[in-house]
């Protein structure tokens, strides 16, 4: 193929451009930096059309397409094998595509860290691993991100092989009684077989991939019979409807591909002198959904009546989506009860603060998400604060997500808070939840609810049912309380 011109990122006080000046002796250009210290971003999360994956040697890495016409045709030439040159030392590489993309989408100026830029004269595709610029002066067409850690592209610039993630994951099939058994990426290097809706929960527990925190997945308070499969799930989730088991599927498959990838899933929020001390924070901690790194987090807290932990409905699916979205996400496990689990988010939010560079976090502006008593957690931490539950004074979240909980106090000092609740609901009446609303926004702070005819206690993402698309909303009104 014979390239008009090569990718440049030539930047001046800051601005990230694309042209021509001097050429490198691989014949494509490089570029000279100036740093500032910020961070760009797109300025809305655009829809993401599907998952990609990235195989750079002996690192995988997963990612998405954004849903526009430009990531539509980039999709139709997968799988690529490509190599990559510098096309920024420090801050970006590029690969060469076959042929130039006909649909070229709306084309803009803002990037993020992990961003896969189009840029059609080339054609090219750069690939950012550094954000400290600000914003390219020729427009380029965003088409999706790499939401794993890109830091390996700062010494890796060999061949990479870029695929549709569902392709990834047929690349492996074993056949058993039949019926084929696909495997993940990660999963067949060890020749591990995915996860079913007829896999036994003991299975997935006792699987050595989690060690000794598998016990907390489906809740180490709730008794599990040797016959209990992913699909049954929803048996032991007492209060909850719409359990999806395909979703559960997919969330056990996630959490232990990326176990099998040698990534931390799980962190301890308790020193082993602290658990020594009171026992019941062992089944205590926070399993990890990874964004983009660098950008913010939330913390995702299960109901369960503060008996049980309710997470493989009501926590571990809304961390799943967040991280889709580029947002790093953490599933809490708590001690039940109201005081203990809102003592035990209190040091969640600590942890992460004083670990935001080894999480790769922004703590600004993060959010606490919850559904029933998680609701309540949620809220009570982000009214009162860390300090009032045992915690040095860290900074209150930027929003609040609640769903189905009948809290009816205010103290004038909440957070921006969204809430959601059917009808249908009888153990979180609605219009109480619309009262608490009406009293927060009274006090000047900027609340919404959404109420959703006939949907009973616990419909968590709400798939299929009349909220379907509350999740998205919530994040918007997340995104649009965000101040730094």
């Amino acid at each position: 193929m014979v390239r008009n011109s090569a990718i440049l990122f030539f930047l001046t006080a800051g601005l990230l451009a694309f042209g021509m000046t001097g050429c490198s002796a691989s014949g494509h250009t490089d570029m000279s930096s100036a740093e500032e210290d910020f961070t760009p971003k797109l300025s809305e999360k655009p829809d993401v059309m599907c998952s990609i994956r990235i195989t750079a040697g002996d690192v995988v890495l997963d990612g998405v397409l954004y849903d526009n016409p430009t990531a539509q045709g980039f999709a139709e030439m997968l799988p690529l094998t490509v190599e990559l040159w510098d096309a920024a030392s420090g801050f970006a590489r590029a690969f060469d595509l076959p042929e130039q993309i006909v649909e070229k989408g709306t084309p803009g100026y803002q990037y993020e860290l992990g961003s896969l830029a189009y840029w059609d004269d080339g054609p090219s595709i750069a690939l950012i691993y550094e954000a400290s610029r600000r914003e390219t002066v020729v427009p380029v067409v965003p088409i999706g991100k790499i939401t794993s850690d890109v830091s390996v592209f700062e010494e890796y610039g060999g061949s990479i092989t870029v695929e549709l993630a569902e392709d990834a994951d047929a690349g492996s099939e074993e056949t058993a009684n039949g019926a084929d058994i696909v495997e993940s990426a990660g999963m067949a290097e060890s020749g591990e077989a995915m996860f079913t809706v007829d896999t036994k929960v003991l299975d997935v527990i006792n699987d050595p991939a989690f060690g000794d925190y598998g016990r907390l997945i489906f809740s180490a308070d709730r008794s599990v019979s040797d016959d209990l499969t992913l699909g049954n799930v929803g048996d032991i989730l007492t209060w909850y409807s719409y359990v999806d088991p395909d979703r559960t599927v997919e969330i056990a498959n996630y959490l232990k591909e990326h176990a099998a990838l040698g990534e931390q899933i799980f962190y301890d929020i308790y020193t082993d002198a602290e658990k020594a001390a009171d026992p019941a924070k062992e089944d205590t901690g926070l399993f990890f959904f990874r964004g983009t790194p660098g950008e913010k987090f939330a913390i995702t807290n299960a109901g369960g009546g503060f008996v049980y932990v309710a997470a493989m409905h009501d926590s571990f699916p809304h961390a799943l989506e967040l991280s889709k979205k580029g947002y790093n996400a953490f599933a809490l496990i708590y001690r039940p009860g109201a005081q203990t689990a809102c003592e035990d988010l209190a040091r969640a939010v600590a942890f992460i603060h004083d670990h935001a560079e080894e999480l790769q976090v922004d703590v600004s502006d993060y959010s606490l998400w919850g559904g029933s008593a998680g609701a309540r957690m949620s809220a009570w931490v982000g009214s009162y604060g860390t300090a009032a539950f045992g915690e040095a004074d860290y900074p209150k979240p930027g929003a609040v997500i609640m769903q189905y909980t009948g809290l009816s106090e205010v103290t004038g000092a909440e957070p921006p808070t969204y809430a959601c609740v059917g009808t249908s609901d009888g153990i979180a009446y609605y219009e109480i939840m619309e009262e608490r609303i009406r009293r927060i926004q009274a006090q000047g702070i900027n609340a919404e609810i959404e109420v959703f005819e006939g949907l009973p206690h616990g419909f968590g993402l709400g798939e299929g049912t009349v909220a379907e698309g509350w999740f998205d909303n919530a994040v918007r009104f997340w995104e649009n309380n965000m101040v730094n």
